[in-house]
């Protein structure tokens, strides 16, 4: 079968692009606004983007209630600051909880019973329980092309260069992140989430 997304031709089918390109890392995003209120949501459309120097995206997409753009970005751009929280396993229904749409102001942490802990570099604080955090430093947002007939869905990305990375001590084995250890949670298509439960090496042909 053939899908035309230029047409959004369903040939029977939900929407297949967000269930072919997994599993896609989830971008645990809080922020403070200029009132120092805060702001916690998940991303699946997030990754790393370069190693020199370290830098990361979250994307946004359309509107949020009356607000023209989502809380992060909003939050981001205002503030100059954000981190992303790693979320692991156990933290998969606080997650989910996160994804609340709450009015402009409401602090998404409390709402999912999670405490905060301080950031070093940047004011947004961290997930607590959070394996891994990596405070950021918001460089610049980009605007995506809006689809005819979808401006209101126009997706924005939100870049950030890494300044410090928090990392709990029991996910560390001879120096190095041992993913078993917290098994981060993955976005996959439609509702549906996975876990990494299976990992091995494969050396490339030139490793010396």
């Amino acid at each position: 079968m053939f899908y035309d997304l230029t047409r959004r031709d369903r040939g029977g089918m939900e929407i297949p692009f967000t269930a072919l390109v997994v599993p896609r890392p989830i971008g645990w995003i809080s922020t403070i606004d200029g009132q120092g209120r805060v702001n916690l949501a998940p991303y699946s459309f997030y990754n790393a983007v370069s190693g020199s120097p370290p830098m990361v995206y979250f994307a946004t997409t359309g509107t949020y209630g009356d607000n023209p753009t989502k809380h992060s970005r909003r939050n981001a751009e205002e503030t100059g600051e954000f981190v992303v929280n790693m979320v692991s396993a156990e933290l998969t229904e606080a997650m989910n909880v996160t994804t609340t749409m709450v009015d402009y102001g409401v602090d998404e942490m409390k709402l999912a019973g999670l405490a905060p802990a301080p950031s070093r570099f940047v004011k947004p604080p961290r997930v607590a329980r959070s394996p891994i955090a990596l405070e950021c430093k918001y460089w610049k947002t980009v605007e995506m092309p809006a689809e005819e007939g979808r401006e209101d869905h126009r997706a924005t990305v939100v870049f950030g260069r890494v300044v410090g990375i928090h990392i709990d001590e029991a996910i560390v084995k001879d120096g190095r992140i041992d993913i078993l250890a917290f098994k981060p949670v993955a976005r996959l298509g439609y509702s549906e989430y996975t876990t990494t439960e299976n990992v091995w090496k494969m050396r490339r042909p030139d490793d010396n």
